[in-house]
């Protein structure tokens, strides 16, 4: 049963399902909808203050579903004139056919040259393996440059891995040895992609976030904060 409740002063749709329960429940999914199962005896009113208690909860995840709706990347159809962000800066996409499939680019356009511009998956197929590749290429050549800053502390230099990651920039496994970074970092700054890897290297030293961890992170890089704004301000969904 589809039903209706002003929140703060705004209009929320619920679904309400009468079933054999002991209390209310309510769920809230990322596809914003609102779900509430009451035991057929509790009436309405009932129901409609446990909601209005619940207020502030229901409005704040909503809002956070809708964010990472906002966030969450449209599919790729890799056709001329398509926008890809590669370390801060909207590349267009140039597509032309040729003998071999390959991928160039500079802070303005990316061109894909493919065997078959007709065929969807072999572009998706041929940019992805670049985007990869070029992250790989990029994160490397940072934590070599920001390694020497933990060498003298007997850190071995670790082994880098570049994979999706949905809620995070990146990870340290200071046991294992390695570091894990967010392909996703391809789209940000380069100052970004710097504080990140500074914040997983401090890992090995300090694997919480206490204030030991982030006094060492202050060390290592003075304006670690101001790097993390513009990197929340390119996607706000990850941590």
């Amino acid at each position: 049963m589809i039903k209706e409740i002003s929140l703060k002063g705004r209009k929320i749709i619920y679904n309400l399902e009468r079933k054999n329960v002991k209390n209310i429940n309510l769920r809230i999914k990322a596809d914003q909808n609102v779900y509430v199962s009451a035991n057929v005896y509790v009436t309405d009113d009932v129901i409609e203050e446990f909601l209005k208690s619940k207020a502030d909860y229901i409005l704040r995840a909503l809002d956070y579903y809708a964010d990472i709706a906002k966030y969450t990347p449209q599919p790729k159809l890799y056709v001329n004139g398509e926008s890809f962000r590669i370390l801060g800066h909207d590349c267009r996409l140039k597509v032309t056919q040729g003998k071999k499939n390959i991928v160039e680019s500079d802070e303005s356009y990316i061109t894909l040259t493919v065997k078959d511009v007709s065929d969807p998956e072999l572009k998706k197929k041929v940019m992805d393996k670049w985007i990869k590749n070029y992250c790989q290429e990029v994160l490397l050549a940072v934590c070599e440059n920001i390694y020497p800053k933990f060498q003298k502390y007997g850190i071995a230099f670790p082994k880098i891995y570049i994979r999706n990651m949905v809620s995070r920039w990146g990870s340290c496994q200071p046991k294992r040895g390695t570091l894990t970074f967010n392909l996703a970092l391809i789209e940000v700054p380069l100052f970004c992609i710097e504080y990140v890897v500074t914040h997983e290297f401090t890992h090995f030293l300090q694997p919480n976030h206490s204030k030991e961890f982030y006094r060492q992170l202050a060390m290592f890089m003075p304006d670690w904060q101001e790097r993390k704004k513009v990197l929340e301000g390119n996607n706000c969904y990850f941590e």
